[in-house]
């Protein structure tokens, strides 16, 4: 009789979702919030999450010590300055600025700023004024920042003093802007490599973000090439020593600003590590909503291990008498309880928070007023992380192939992709790419030589006669083999003259360091082979 209360649907019946966006939103405000609400997961590790959470661009976030070139690497990725930039060689940028796009060059105060239900900054209210006075939003039309958003943050100092000074948790807000932005970025200064205990601290408080983590060494061009090694070295063991983990830190060396450079001897190598971490940077926009899933299921892991921690603690505490001794003994052996539910739910240690600052937070809060288990909250996340992401993961993929390949356009990322100028152009295939003269033509005669000695039928040589000659090269049969795909132009089986040639300068193009095309360049193709390739594209 009661068949007119519901709504029909079946309640396992898995709800559709529009798109990736939409289905994180839902499923947190239905599934994950709850959770969090009731076992006061907000208190204790992170504010709720809003809408322009999940639909707000991806953020990059600059972290380091004062004059290791934030600023100026942002103005060099813009290439425009910025409203409120300053630069120099003293601690210039004292404020968080989010660099976002815009219709019109603005300025926006931090607390104008944290009541735009259109920006993901809400939740920062909680820093209070000393942080609010020191965050704004700078504002422009640039085409950069039509994919992403860029946070410059203040230098990092040195020394007891300054930390007490800034009047707001730093390393706290770091950690908030961490757990939100898709790349983290650690600027080094190559002069000046030593690492502050203010800036240990913040690169602990990542700890956990180590994925969205790079490290930049920048004014590689001041030093030589020996110096540069040493930098490198001592960089890499300092790093070594803070951030935890089996995996080195990827690294990217260079002069990150449109000034001439100053030791010129290392200009590929910084070409190169520049095109890298523009590649890394490009990607950003692609990669976003699989980015914001992984951090979703981050954080569901964390508020179910939450959960029950609050729910043990909750069962623990007498009913009546001696609640503050039990609280004080719960605390001092919190560790002992985490064994206990890692046991006991078979939840991996990693998924734990950090056990002295859980201990710091639980001194403030009344275990009495805990609740109890609630099955049906925990099932629900339990059914989220089961079913519905992998759902979602589906959509992701549909969305990124339904998608044409996003990527960040503009600025210096312009200047680095195309033209003469461009990363690899005229080096390796590319070699020869607007010249008149075939440039294989150049090594045609002592490649003849070989060709000859190989006794060629009606002017070609079989695969068996040239394999014994290119195996010489020692590159491996799989290498060879796309070599002889790309040479073997029309593919009869079968080299003449100028496909051999053609192989042997690929062979060499390979030798010396370079990446094969994947399909033959238009002007590596033998000149007698050209009208037969147009033929054969018809």
């Amino acid at each position: 009789i009661f068949l007119w209360l519901s709504d029909g649907r079946d309640k396992k019946t898995p709800e559709p979702f529009q798109d990736v966006s939409q289905g994180l939103k839902k499923l947190y405000r239905t599934k994950l919030f709850p959770l969090e609400d009731t076992y006061q997961f907000h208190d204790f590790h992170s504010p709720s999450l809003e809408d322009a959470d999940f639909d707000n661009k991806p953020m990059v976030l600059l972290v380091g010590q004062y004059s290791t070139g934030k600023t100026t690497f942002i103005r060099h990725l813009m290439e425009q300055d910025f409203p409120g930039m300053r630069i120099g060689p003293e601690p210039t940028t004292d404020s968080f600025i989010a660099v976002m796009h815009g219709d019109q060059d603005g300025m926006i105060p931090g607390n104008a700023l944290v009541v735009d239900p259109k920006k993901p900054f809400r939740k920062l209210n909680a820093f209070g004024n000393a942080f609010l006075n020191r965050f704004m939003c700078a504002q422009m039309p640039n085409p950069v920042l039509e994919s992403i958003s860029i946070i410059d943050t203040p230098g990092i100092l040195s020394g007891e003093k300054q930390r007490i000074s800034r009047g707001y948790d730093f390393a706290a807000v770091l950690e908030w802007f961490a757990e939100r932005v898709d790349r983290i970025i650690l600027l080094f200064d190559a002069h000046k490599l030593d690492i502050s205990d203010e800036f240990s601290e913040v690169i602990r408080a990542l700890k956990n973000h180590e994925d969205k983590m790079r490290v930049v060494l920048n004014k590689a061009d001041q030093i030589n090439t020996q110096q540069l090694m040493r930098v490198y070295g001592a960089l890499m063991w300092s790093l070594g020593k803070i951030i935890n983990t089996p995996e080195v830190v990827r690294v990217y060396i260079g002069s990150f600003w449109a000034q001439p450079l100053l030791i010129p001897d290392n200009r590929k190598l910084f070409e190169a590590e520049e095109q890298d971490l523009f590649q890394d940077i490009q990607g950003l926009p692609r990669n976003a909503a699989i980015r914001k899933l992984n951090d979703l299921i981050k954080r569901a892991r964390l508020a179910k291990v939450h959960a029950y921690i609050i729910i043990s603690l909750k069962k623990e505490m007498p009913s009546v008498f001696g609640k503050e001794n039990k609280k004080k003994e719960l605390i001092a052996n919190l560790g002992e309880t985490y064994l206990k539910i890692e046991r006991e739910h078979q939840i991996s240690p990693g998924d734990f928070p950090k056990l002295k600052k859980m201990q710091e937070l639980l001194a403030g809060h009344d275990f009495s007023k805990f609740p109890t288990m609630k099955p049906k909250l925990l099932e629900a996340v339990e059914d989220m992380l089961a079913n519905d992401i992998a759902r979602l993961m589906t959509l992701v993929r549909q969305e990124e192939a339904a998608m044409p390949s996003q990527a960040v356009h503009g600025g210096a990322f312009e200047g680095a992709m195309s033209g003469p100028f461009g990363h690899g152009y005229g080096e390796g295939a590319g070699e020869g790419i607007d010249e008149l003269e075939w440039v294989v033509a150049r090594d045609k005669p002592s490649y003849d030589e070989i060709f000859y000695t190989l006794s060629p039928i009606n002017g070609k040589v079989s695969g068996a006669a040239a394999k014994k000659e290119m195996v010489k090269s020692k590159l491996p049969n799989t290498v060879l083999g796309k070599i002889w795909k790309l040479a073997d132009v029309d593919k009869d089986g079968y080299l003449d003259d100028e496909e051999f040639a053609l192989a042997n300068h690929l062979i060499r193009v390979k030798l010396e360091g370079h990446e094969l095309p994947g399909k033959l360049p238009e002007h590596l193709v033998p000149p007698s082979k050209r009208h037969q390739e147009i033929d054969m594209g018809e």
